[in-house]
């Protein structure tokens, strides 16, 4: 698993950035899902989450505590969380980027960085579940800290939906799910849409990812000292995106070995070793964005596709609802649709 300071460089999900199997939920009697007789107004109310454990309360819970994109998924579907952990609300007070279309306004934030997590906050919550996502196959929940998980257990049942070496679409199915235990109504106009959406954006990639294999794509995320190039391997996005065709730059395993199989850490002087048509850069607060990194960093002003302006956001934590993640899908494939090949 990649350092704490590497996974928020490179995406939680770069690699952390950013997450192998078909999508659908599971067919377990304790899905969640509402035609189990699991879900919402059936009484009891229990969730199998990826970790293979039950999540179980007498009722639907109402009080919700989730990691902030579970949140605003989870909100993007009508249902609506009493408190939330991690990036939240940025330095001049905005929703920060995880928090989708929450209004931050009308919840309790009980941490807004990685290793805080107030607990008395949370008890006074009341809280029903917690909820959050997992980027490691051993069930730790993300932004949960450790030294105080064992205490945060004991207060609420908790559900951990992996984004951890899979396909986009297995998370994006799980949060559906989940958000359908807790009362939502997936098959609504607003749900089924966006899912067309989301169907129809992977389609538009694909095939601009097939008329166009020439081209290149790195992905980057920046701090001060390192810039991180990330694989495809383990992240939900990169994953999805490169069955689709997308024509990535991989590091190789061996200059990935130090993050676990994420990334790949580059000195500033090095940033040059790959060559790409486009950059995809980490857009979380926690990453050097590239405004940035045009006045501080020379080296970063002579890459081809900086000169070219072919830098592209990428979502290393994605907001995995179907309407956050067609526009990703979108965004991609116009970059390459439009790309001039401008590598050596």
């Amino acid at each position: 698993m990649p350092s704490r300071r590497g996974v928020l460089a490179v995406g939680g999900a770069v690699g952390a950035g950013a997450v192998l199997a078909a999508c659908g939920g599971s067919d377990s009697d304790d899905s969640g899902k509402v035609g189990s007789g699991k879900g919402a107004g059936s009484g009891a109310w229990s969730f199998k989450d990826d970790r293979g454990t039950t999540a179980k309360k007498d009722s639907v819970p109402r009080n919700i505590v989730a990691f902030t994109g579970v949140a605003a998924a989870l909100h993007d579907y009508g249902v609506e969380v009493t408190g939330v952990f991690g990036p939240t609300k940025t330095k001049s007070g905005k929703p920060d980027v995880q928090a989708g279309d929450l209004d931050i306004s009308k919840v309790e934030i009980i941490g807004n960085e990685w290793g805080q997590f107030n607990i008395e906050k949370y008890a006074a919550l009341q809280p029903d579940v917690l909820v959050s996502t997992m980027f490691d196959d051993k069930g730790t929940l993300w932004y949960v800290p450790d030294e105080s998980k064992d205490k945060i257990a004991k207060l609420a049942p908790s559900v951990g939906i992996s984004v951890y070496d899979r396909k986009l679409t297995q998370p994006l199915q799980r949060l559906l799910d989940l958000a359908q235990s807790l009362g939502a109504d997936v098959r609504s106009t607003k749900v089924t849409s966006a899912k067309k959406r989301f169907e129809t954006a992977a389609e538009r990639l694909r095939e601009a990812a097939k008329s166009r294999p020439e081209i290149k794509v790195l992905v980057g995320s920046a701090s001060q000292e390192i810039f991180y190039v990330s694989g495809t391997a383990l992240s939900a996005d990169l994953e999805y995106f490169k069955s689709l065709g997308v024509n990535f730059i991989e590091p190789p395993a061996s200059a990935k070995k130090a993050s676990g199989g994420w990334f790949e850490n580059l000195s500033w002087e090095n940033v040059d070793k790959y060559g790409a048509d486009i950059i995809m850069m980490d857009d979380r607060t926690s990453a050097i964005q590239p405004s940035a990194l045009d006045s501080s960093k020379p080296t970063w002003k002579k890459l081809p596709a900086v000169r070219a302006h072919q830098v592209i956001p990428r979502s290393a934590e994605p907001i995995y609802s179907y309407d956050k993640c067609a526009p990703i899908l979108d965004d991609l494939a116009e970059a390459i649709e439009k790309a001039k090949k401008v590598r050596s």
